[in-house]
């Protein structure tokens, strides 16, 4: 009896002939071959992506650079605009009337600003101003009005009368032209033959008039007018002139809401009521007020400026 030839399925199925080799040698010699092509393009794939990572990190560099450049320029530029903006304040006077003054932008450039100079031989002009808003925008306009009223060079503006000087603003500056801004002001003149001072003003807070009484205590009085609009928001506006005589020895404080409107140790806002208390009773100089109003290591919300004159 013949033994059987086992044909079990568990072994791998050989070429049977040299004609099956050579076919399965020729499909695994084009396999290695695609593979290899797919890895050739895998390799440039990645040295191109590498070669782009690389210009990419290159163009971020030189991007941040340049804006690290702009930004130093800017703030330089910034700088100088500050100082510009300071170096057009008036000196402080010594002679009679004396005054003090304190400007404290609460950012780099703010839009409050002031000034005083004499008018004629007898009547001498002090302001102060509010634009709205910081920044470029604000200094600009504080400076063009301070310049403007420095240089007397307003049409059909009567000096010597304060209404007739914020009337003037108001046409010379109407905030469709300067960027939808517009400003608040203070305006006061001061004769010196008749101790006259006349006063208005345009959406500002009034200044502050301290004369000491015989008892020794200080009366405190608001100089403001009434019904006087911002400078800029409304054509073809009037304004109303108010006046006080003032004796030696009375003190005036013109300033801006900026140095009231800052939060209290109650957390509470302070009023220009409690500053000019404040001023009455223990010290009307621009620093003291500063120290009062503003909390150690604070940031002032908005500009503070005060101008104090004394008679």
């Amino acid at each position: 009896m013949m033994n059987e030839v086992s044909t079990s399925t568990d072994h791998a199925v050989m070429p049977e002939g040299p004609d099956d080799l050579r076919l399965a040698l020729s499909e695994a010699r084009a396999e290695i071959a695609r593979l290899n092509g797919e890895y050739d393009d895998l390799k440039l794939l990645y040295e191109a992506l590498m070669e782009h990572g690389e210009a990419v990190e290159d163009q971020l560099a030189e991007s941040n650079l340049a804006l690290q450049n702009t930004q130093a320029r800017l703030e330089a530029e910034l700088v100088d605009a500050a100082r510009y903006v300071m170096s057009i304040l008036p000196a402080q006077r010594t002679e009679h009337p004396r005054t003090e003054w304190l400007l404290v932008p609460s950012t780099e450039l703010g839009g409050d600003s002031f000034g005083y100079h004499a008018i004629d031989d007898d009547h001498m002009a002090f302001y102060l101003l509010d634009v709205c808003g910081h920044g470029v925008g604000a200094a600009l306009l504080s400076v063009a009005v301070v310049n403007v009223l420095r240089a007397s060079a307003l049409p059909n503006a009567r000096f010597q009368d304060p209404a007739s000087v914020l009337a003037a603003l108001n046409d010379a500056f109407p905030m469709e032209k300067q960027n939808n801004k517009f400003f608040t002001i203070w305006y006061g003149v001061y004769q010196r033959s008749s101790g006259m001072l006349r006063y208005a003003t345009g959406g500002h807070p009034p200044a502050i008039h301290l004369r000491r009484q015989d008892d020794g205590s200080t009366a405190i009085r608001e100089l403001i007018t009434m019904g006087g609009m911002a400078i800029g928001a409304f054509p073809g506006m009037d304004y109303e002139c108010g006046s006080i005589v003032i004796e030696p020895g009375d003190r005036l404080l013109i300033l801006s809401d900026g140095t009231f409107e800052v939060d209290g140790p109650d957390g509470e806002m302070l009023s220009l009521a409690e500053l000019a208390a404040f001023a009455a009773t223990s010290d009307d100089s621009p620093q003291a007020i500063l120290d009062w109003a503003r909390a150690p290591g604070s940031i002032l919300p908005d500009d503070f400026s005060l101008l104090r004159v004394s008679f």
